[in-house]
């Protein structure tokens, strides 16, 4: 089976719901020691209020609705994203929820972490295993790719 090397450094994408910002920035906030030791990436806004709260850098992509989703998902398949913290608000309809639901579908799809909520974001950033390199394993789509389409 093809691994997927998460080096000490870890690539996060950071991203949340309006209704969720401030509890992202104030986890953030909580973890900043930590997160200033990887590599951060965001949507739009959430970026740039992490990058002013926490005073470390944040790639800063699109905002969700306007393709920072997807931007994010790319990153994902491309290997090029480690983990994602994406605090999404459950009681609220969101006008691009397609988007979302491919952004979690895509995480699940190419094995990495994912934490919807402060409790997993906190167990995840916490691992013994964020301070070392870790190899992940890449699912094996070759059947999937190989499938006759009707």
């Amino acid at each position: 089976m093809e691994a997927r090397p998460l080096h000490v450094r870890k690539r996060i994408a950071l991203v949340a719901h309006d209704h969720k910002k401030t509890d992202l920035i104030d986890w953030a906030w909580y973890n900043r020691d930590v997160l200033a030791q990887h590599e951060l990436y965001a949507t739009g806004t959430t970026g740039t209020l992490l990058e002013a709260k926490l005073g470390t850098p944040v790639r800063k992509l699109l905002s969700g609705p306007l393709g920072g989703d997807q931007q994010i998902g790319a990153l994902i398949a491309e290997g090029g994203i480690d983990m994602m913290i994406f605090f999404w608000d459950p009681m609220e309809t969101q006008p691009h929820d397609s988007d979302v639901k491919a952004l979690i579908r895509l995480a699940v799809a190419w094995n990495i972490l994912i934490a919807c909520n402060r409790s997993t974001a906190d167990f995840i950033l916490t691992s013994p295993l964020m301070v070392e390199a870790y190899k992940a394993q890449l699912p094996d789509y070759s059947t999937y790719l190989k499938r006759e389409i009707p």
